[in-house]
This record gives C-alpha cells, structure tokens and sequence, in this order.
C-alpha cells in the first residue's frame, strides 16, 4: 500500500504506483487529473477558478484550470511522464448555489469544467474520462497504480472512472 497523498483546494500533487492522490470536497470546483499507465505517475490539481487571465491577483498557479494544469504537466514530466501516453480524467464542476436566471458568472462550475476541455485541447491530451455537474460535492482519488480516479459523493454509490 502506498502513501495517501493529499491535495488542498487550489493545490496539486503528484505521485507513483503505489501512491494514492486524493483531495476532498469538490464542489463547483475541479479535480482534473493526468496519468501516465506505462511508469505509473498521476497527477491531481484541484483548481477553483477556470482563467488565471481574469484576476489580478493570480500568483497560486494551482487555484486556477489553465496555470494549474500546465503547472501539473509540468512536474509530470519531470517525475518521468510521457507527454504521448498522458490521459486526463476530470471531476467536480457542480453547480453548488440554485443563482435565479443562471447567468455564465454564476455557474462558475460548469465554466470550471469547460475550461478542463479546452487546455487540455491546447495541451494535446486526451480527456477520456468525466464526472462534473449537478448539484453535489465529490471527494476523488486517484490511484497511481491503476490510473483509476474513484469519485465518492455523500448518499451516491462510489463510482469509477
């Protein structure tokens, strides 16, 4: 069994087989993961917030989807990752506030999620898993030896993706 490693909101970890990444409550935010299957390395960010472009006050790279991730491939890539074999796995992005007339602002989840789709696109890697929306929170793992990312959410059957 290996280390549990958690991840903070607006933080990211990265980790090997046997290692299990893990962060909690996920709400309109995001658990976007990255794994390599061949040397097993997985990485986790938890991101609050989809562009870096649109605040001032910008400096934690992980609170936001498009530093975050390229943040997270980055050290990917310098625990042994291969950028060719990278797949991304995401969770979260629930609409946690009933907003009257849901505007584009108010559902930060969904943009949270959109914003998963098109860096990845930018980055060239393939998102071949999801689990985002509705309205609840989820805590996720992923387990490195598996590249399986495990979503639980209070009164919900465990699901994996």
């Amino acid at each position: 069994m290996g280390e549990l490693i958690k991840g903070g909101m607006a933080d990211l970890k990265v980790g090997r087989a046997p290692d299990t990444l893990t962060t909690l409550g996920l709400g309109s935010c995001i658990g976007l993961t990255l794994y390599d299957p061949v040397t097993k390395v997985g990485g986790l960010v938890h991101y609050m917030l989809p562009d870096s472009t649109k605040l001032r006050n910008s400096a934690n790279i992980a609170k936001f989807g498009d530093t975050g991730t390229k943040e997270l491939l980055r050290l990917m890539l310098a625990n042994g990752a291969n950028r060719r074999r990278l797949v991304a796995k995401i969770a979260g992005g629930a609409c946690m506030f009933e907003i009257s007339g849901a505007t584009s602002v108010g559902n930060v989840g969904a943009r949270n999620a959109e914003e998963a789709k098109i860096i990845l696109k930018q980055l060239g890697i393939r998102l071949v898993a999801e689990d985002t929306g509705l309205n609840y929170g989820r805590t996720v793992e992923l387990r490195c030896e598996t590249g399986e990312y495990v979503i639980k959410a209070i009164g919900k059957p465990i699901k994996i993706i």
